[in-house]
């Protein structure tokens, strides 16, 4: 359960982050999001799990 806290807490930092000092350009990347077709999207999603599972897992590994 620490580990899925731990995780959130650290989306919030990189998310708040971005909206504190980048808002113009996230609107940027939002438009561009926009303009890609949903496959893409889904891929880069896809792709972005993989490596945050992949990192959760190694963290685990290491801290153990």
């Amino acid at each position: 359960m620490s580990t899925i806290i731990l995780a959130i807490g650290l989306v919030l930092c990189v998310e708040g982050l971005v909206f504190a000092l980048a808002p113009s350009r996230l609107e940027e990347v939002l438009e561009f999001l926009r303009n890609m077709t949903p496959e893409k999207r889904r891929a880069i999603g896809l792709a972005a799990l993989a490596t945050g599972v992949t990192l959760i897992w190694l963290a685990k590994i290491i801290a153990a």
